[in-house]
């Protein structure tokens, strides 16, 4: 855009960062949302922001609050990828200027993309928040819009005060984010009052007012309510559902977490029901550490292997040093070959459409067809027509704004 300084707006001006900080009365309780298929958001109301006059318009989130902006954001800092996949899903993914370990990340992004058609993610290049901690330096170099983070979260990083919070605020742009929804842990003091935990869509159709993609929204969260619809529709019985368990295995230990507990890292497990074989652990988190032992004492059915489309995570080299070990090998679900790779917590709409699909396979084969496994490196394996819980040129469609 061209024109001289007086007439050309700068960044500062182009989005404000108006935020009321909790503890103000803005925001008032802390609401829990119970079921997935209720998430709000714009699809069954009116935006969750309003216009000005002036074209200005909010969107209010917790623990950000009432956020305004001047114009849709061009360059977005984000750190986890559920984030960099909602600006995917509604057409602004190259508006990211970060995320959290970009190739590992990114080409998880694009396992799934490459099954559609126009959808892509451009990681090569970005910066990474994370690799030497959250620097106030980076974020003043990126010189970003918005910054799709939870303040409450950058406030427990290291050398990070509520008044650098406030000068990222007022000097770059806002923080729009909101991290413990995903786990519906306690948010570190100063935040407790007024925050609110959101579902996966819900906080996708908070983050389409900030990119004034309600429609698009709209239309996804159509895709994602047939999905939810299907599924619960073929679901067996409780007494017939298998007992499962998500893992990430490192170092002789399995880090377990729950299957059927809020938060929106469980979005594409909750849906399922299935039998969490470590339901009465009480880990004091979404969490725990067991042992090889304490594993084939519970000796789940179904073994999910969280990030195991991922680098670094891939399932084979995984399985590999479980069968090595005596207890390992005797584990029901390495016997029969039901040790699956499962996708990433961080999950986005387009990453949740595609992990609903690929744990349904795996926990009930005989209602939603068989998973064919996962190839180290490769794309989303290609499901049959008939047997895909959503349309894959539909999705690209609305993406893509061809709709």
């Amino acid at each position: 855009m061209s024109g001289t300084p007086a007439e050309t707006p700068t960044r500062r001006e182009y989005v404000t960062g108006g935020v009321a900080l909790i503890g103000g009365g803005l925001l008032a309780g802390c609401t829990s949302i119970g079921s997935e298929t209720n998430s709000g958001g714009t699809s069954e109301k009116s935006t969750t922001g309003t216009t000005a006059d002036d074209g200005s318009y909010s969107v209010t989130m917790a623990p950000a609050g009432k956020v305004e902006f001047d114009g849709v954001p061009e360059n977005v800092f984000s750190i986890f990828p559920q984030y960099a996949d909602m600006a995917v899903a509604l057409g602004h993914g190259d508006a990211i200027n970060s995320i959290y370990v970009p190739e590992m990340s990114g080409k998880t992004m694009n396992t799934y993309y490459d099954r559609l058609d126009g959808v892509s993610f451009d990681w090569n290049g970005l910066s990474d928040p994370l690799k030497n901690g959250l620097s106030k330096e980076l974020l003043y170099q990126l010189d970003s819009d918005v910054h799709l983070v939870d303040p409450a979260y950058v406030s427990t990083q290291n050398n990070w005060s509520q008044s650098d919070i406030e000068d990222i605020r007022n000097n770059i742009g806002p923080m729009f984010g909101n991290f413990y929804s995903g786990t519906h842990d306690r948010p570190p003091e100063g935040y407790r009052d007024g925050y609110q935990y959101y579902e996966l869509w819900e906080m996708f159709g908070k983050v389409a007012d900030v990119f004034r993609e309600q429609e698009r929204y709209r239309e996804l969260k159509k895709v994602h309510d047939d999905v939810l619809a299907t599924i619960e529709n073929k679901l067996p019985p409780k007494s017939e559902r298998p007992t499962a368990v998500r893992v990430t295995y490192s170092d002789g230990k399995f880090y377990t977490y729950h299957l059927n507990e809020p938060g929106y890292w469980l979005a594409d497990t909750r849906p399922l029901g299935a039998t969490d074989a470590f339901a009465e652990q009480e880990w004091g988190s979404l969490w725990g550490t067991v042992d090889f032992e304490t594993m084939l004492e519970a000796d789940p059915d179904v073994i999910l292997h969280l990030w195991g489309i991922s680098p670094g995570y891939y399932l084979d080299e995984i399985q590999t040093q479980i069968e090595n070990h005596a207890a390992g090998q005797k584990l029901s679900a390495i016997r029969n070959d039901r040790f699956y790779a499962a996708g990433m917590r961080y999950q986005g709409p387009i990453m949740n459409l595609f992990q609903l699909e690929m744990t349904a396979k795996q926990l009930y084969p005989e209602q939603f067809g068989e998973w064919p496994g996962y190839v180290t490196g490769k794309p989303y394996p290609e499901i049959p027509k008939g047997e895909r819980l959503f349309d894959r040129q539909r999705l690209s469609d609305v993406i893509t704004g061809n709709f």
